[in-house]
């Protein structure tokens, strides 16, 4: 049981793994291989969602239209419902000589405008863009965004977060990246590896990491420079933090044993891991500035996954002292120790939401069926949030309004998001690879 236990969380629930030959590149600018795109599927919505139109964008083709863009990070956010664009009586660029009794129809109060213009002689695009109300005939906002021409679907996610906060007043998480390790296999069927780094909707994937060994457990910093992953491309488990502009790497953690898990607490300054270097799994914290090490849990059990709390002050983490996984939380300033979770026999891989109210987990109620759950910190309510019997590594978006987490979906290990009423389902299956343990960044900017 206890051999099964830690095999389980070191290996399955950081779900596949990553292997060897380097290949460190920028990320997030376009600097490495780009794997392929994502398509999204919504699989289910909230009852209430808000219609809202968004015209496709005037100006000169990107690759893609930038209102398309927008539609869809609104669309797959399960909180609006993008009109059908064969619907619109027109396609306007601008409010001015919009005659908004003609878009009485379309079902929507809020419609979207835009245009987007090049200066030649700067290199740069302008993007103007509109939020107006139908019923009211009027202008809401608007606003225009300047960027290069590789920026531009990080212009078209920026203008969906500006949208998303003024209509639900919640800032917008669209604009943010997700890592994530991606496992492909050749024609003599041997596996390879991939960090990956790629928007918030799948799109713009660049390697951080190729590799013929094992990563795992891939994590960012609280400022979104730097990444810190479990790599075996030494034989054995080792954790390394890489900067993401400067692409320079370093081993922090190559103790005998396991080293595994690494967590940043919320100021940057230390990283919690689980280390096996006395012998049984526990959790450590390193301080990244002095490297000195300090011991926080000491117990026969396996110990094992920690993550902070917003406060920096207590983490939680896996712990079967009590005979099955289940989340503990640990006090850092007393010492002390709770169990927070009593619904099901296994409950791992904790993530908690940005305002420490929500706690994400991989729950199990009966034998072989692992599901994303949500706990209410206040009340202990469990909530399970999916139905398909192998979800992994749940990690909540900057806001708190999405969990990230890796499933399967027609034999296809892929990414989904999930809200944590479970209403919101969204689907991002992969062309290529196997996908398995996804982090959602901090905010960008």
């Amino acid at each position: 049981m206890r051999q099964m236990f830690l095999h389980r969380l070191f290996c399955a629930l950081f779900f596949r793994r990553s292997c060897g030959l380097l290949c460190i590149l920028l990320p997030g600018i376009v600097c490495g291989t780009a794997q392929a795109d994502f398509v999204l599927d919504i699989v289910g919505g909230a009852d209430n969602a808000t219609p809202i139109a968004v015209v496709p964008f005037g100006g000169p083709a990107l690759n893609e239209n930038i209102g398309v863009i927008i539609n869809n990070d609104l669309h797959n956010s399960g909180v609006f419902n993008t009109v059908d664009p064969s619907l619109f009586p027109a396609h306007p660029t601008s409010s001015t000589g919009l005659f908004f009794h003609d878009w009485q129809h379309v079902g929507s109060d809020y419609m979207v405008v835009g245009n987007t213009t090049l200066n030649t002689a700067l290199g740069l695009y302008s993007t103007h863009y509109e939020l107006l109300s139908i019923s009211a005939e009027r202008r809401i906002m608007g606003e225009t965004l300047t960027y290069a021409a590789r920026q531009w679907r990080d212009a078209a996610h920026q203008i969906a977060d500006h949208l998303y906060f003024k209509i639900t007043g919640i800032r917008g998480a669209f604009a943010t990246r997700i890592l994530y390790v991606e496992k492909t296999a050749d024609a003599s069927h041997h596996s390879h590896f991939y960090l990956m780094i790629a928007d918030s909707d799948g799109h713009n994937a660049q390697t951080l990491l190729d590799s013929t060994k094992p990563i795992m457990s891939p994590a960012w910093s609280p400022d979104a420079e730097k990444v810190a992953y479990v790599s075996f491309e030494n034989g054995k488990s080792e954790v390394f933090i890489q900067d993401l502009f400067s692409k320079k790497r370093w081993k922090v953690a190559g103790f005998p044993g396991i080293n595994s898990a690494p967590a940043w607490s919320p100021d940057g300054k230390s990283l919690a891991l689980t280390l096996s270097k006395d012998g049984n799994p526990e959790i450590y914290r390193l301080n990244l500035v002095s490297f000195s090490l300090e011991q926080l849990t000491n117990d026969p059990s396996i110990n094992t996954e920690a993550c902070w709390f917003p406060d920096g002050r207590s983490l939680a983490y896996t712990s079967d002292r009590s005979g099955h996984p289940q989340i503990y939380r640990l006090d850092l300033v007393n010492k002390t120790t709770e169990r927070l979770t009593f619904d099901g026999n296994y409950n791992a891989r904790c993530t908690i939401s940005p305002d420490g109210k929500k706690m994400g987990v991989v729950h199990r109620e009966r034998e072989q069926v692992f599901q994303i759950a949500v706990q209410d910190l206040a009340t202990g309510a469990m909530t399970v949030l999916t139905q398909s019997p192998m979800d992994e590594s749940p990690s909540f978006a900057p806001n708190g309004n999405m969990l990230i987490y890796a499933t399967q979906y027609q034999n296809h290990d892929i990414m989904a998001h999930v809200s944590p009423d479970g209403r919101i389902k969204v689907l991002l299956p992969e062309q290529h690879g196997e996908i398995s343990a996804p982090a959602w960044s901090p905010f960008l900017h």
